[in-house]
């Protein structure tokens, strides 16, 4: 019982302030926690055939990482999704990381990660690569390929562009 009274002091507080937390995620999401969960598209696994990547919920989560470091959205461009469609591809048919093209501004590539939030996860906590997300941009395309027999299995490129 002793043991207990001593530590009863500190459990008080830190029990108050998870309470707290947890008031207050709720309250972000309109009681319902969306503003906290991870969109289905994010957390959808690409190491299957025929996976389709949402592309706008992944400009989203780079969007909402540059709004954190005070840079302004990038717009999703179908060209550059293109551009990026057909350099995953390449990626994933020869395990090769392809070449940037001249006129693009940033690629970033990655492979081995079965989702977006993963790969995203993977850039932002790269030193390199979270500079990268933060570029001068202000279009941006992203693209994902799965091939079964590579080393990676799937393969994730990233470019912007002014």
């Amino acid at each position: 019982m002793t043991v207990l009274r001593a530590f009863r002091p500190a459990i008080l507080p830190l029990a108050a302030i998870v309470a707290g937390l947890t008031l207050a995620a709720c309250s972000m999401g309109g009681g319902s926690g969306a503003a906290i969960a991870l969109a289905p598209g994010l957390a959808a696994r690409m190491d299957q055939p025929g996976a389709s990547l949402d592309r706008a919920q992944a400009i989203s989560m780079i969007n909402a990482y540059r709004a954190t470091n005070g840079l302004p959205a990038l717009t999703p461009d179908a060209a550059l999704d293109g551009t990026a469609q057909a350099l995953a591809n390449q990626y994933a048919q020869t395990g090769t990381p392809p070449r940037a093209p001249q006129e693009l501004t940033v690629m970033k590539l990655s492979a081995g990660y079965a989702t977006f939030a993963e790969t995203f996860s993977g850039w932002r906590n790269s030193p390199a690569d979270a500079v990268a997300l933060k570029a001068t941009a202000t279009r941006a395309g992203v693209a994902v390929a799965f091939n079964p027999s590579s080393t990676y299995g799937v393969h994730w490129v990233l470019v912007l562009d002014d």
